[in-house]
């Protein structure tokens, strides 16, 4: 595609995470919505409406068969993913895709090597990529400022469970689903244990070799149920990972972390220095360690440009003016990570090697 073709469009689901995606879409320029896909058509109508889609289909196929668009965002639920995303490939069109790629390594995997094959653009919507502080660490980290890793501690704290200025779970069926394995959850984490392998890996600069991992349910409602919903799905989670450089560290993921909204922190320790990222009330912050401030433990705040959305490097990717990062691989690799950690729950936090 030539740098200067229009990219037309479509937006497939039209749930709560497609409005962020077509506001960011509609302010790439060359960039046309020409399509809403969704099998619930008043939330189609009102969508398209309100975004001024002209074209609208509650099947799939129905999209398909008009063709008349290059690429797709996939904001489905999670389980579906795998069954939306595979004739996308198929006929050729570029997807960008909501995290988890897959509900599980064998479908994430066939989806990353179906894509490889058609040949297309392929990436994954982690979100968190997209902060400041985290691509200027993953940076300094990549240049040798901290010497090699050897220990990191992350955590992704959310407080939902504990405090209703997202919504009230008890009686919203946006939050009841994320509590019920039945409803296609994989609990915190699936749902952003995904997140925080990627933001700690990726700043590390290195792959996971080894996961143990304890996951825990607590008790919500009487008989552990709220309707139709049983809560059965993990609400806490503590992982322990060895690096394929031998650092070892440790990831804690909850829903009930009281005072805290949705904040990430990351420290990551090597030889020469360290650096710390956070990422609160949607603001990212960098602090530092290194050469003469190693003696005294002096840590400075770094500044930060901000880096594009993930939304902008997909669009450049098709022009073929950037790298496709995240792409369905690295969706993949973090899947089988997320499928092995589960396990090792299963087996009483056992050892998985990757």
């Amino acid at each position: 595609m030539a740098h200067d073709d229009p990219i037309r469009l479509l937006v497939l689901g039209t749930g709560g995470m497609a409005k962020n995606h077509v506001i960011h879409f509609k302010t790439i320029p060359g960039v046309e919505v020409v399509a809403g896909v969704d099998r619930n058509p008043a939330q189609l109508q009102t969508f398209c409406d309100t975004h001024e889609i002209e074209q609208r289909f509650t099947t799939l196929d129905e999209a398909l068969d008009w063709g008349q668009f290059d690429a797709v965002s996939n904001v489905t639920p999670d389980a579906v993913h795998y069954a939306t995303t595979m004739p996308l490939l198929a006929a050729g069109k570029h997807v960008l895709c909501e995290k988890p790629l897959a509900t599980n390594e064998a479908h994430a995997r066939e989806m990353a090597d179906a894509a490889a094959r058609a040949g297309v653009v392929n990436m994954v919507h982690l979100t968190y990529r997209k902060v400041a502080a985290l691509q200027a660490a993953a940076q300094m980290v990549r240049e040798g400022a901290i010497g090699e890793v050897r220990h990191f501690e992350a955590s992704y704290l959310q407080s939902w469970l504990t405090q209703p200025s997202w919504g009230e779970w008890r009686t919203e069926e946006q939050w009841l689903w994320r509590l019920s394995s039945a409803h296609g959850s994989k609990g915190v984490l699936g749902d952003v244990g995904i997140h925080i392998l990627d933001f700690t890996t990726f700043v590390a600069g290195h792959n996971a070799a080894e996961v143990s991992c304890l996951l825990k349910t607590y008790d919500k409602a009487p008989d552990g149920r709220i309707g139709d919903y049983v809560l059965d799905a993990n609400d806490s989670a503590t992982m322990q990972l060895v690096l394929d450089n031998g650092a070892i560290g440790t990831i804690a993921a909850t829903r009930f972390a009281s005072g805290y909204h949705n904040d990430l922190l990351l420290r990551v320790h090597g030889t020469l220095g360290g650096v710390e990222v956070t990422f609160r009330n949607r603001v990212s912050h960098l602090r530092a360690c290194l050469g003469e401030d190693l003696a005294p433990a002096i840590w400075k705040d770094i500044e930060t440009p901000t880096p594009p959305e993930v939304y902008d490097h997909f669009i450049a990717a098709i022009r073929g003016q950037g790298p496709m990062e995240p792409d369905f691989a690295r969706g993949a690799a973090l899947q089988r990570w997320l499928d092995l950690a589960e396990q090792s729950a299963m087996d009483d936090g056992r050892k998985q090697r990757i």
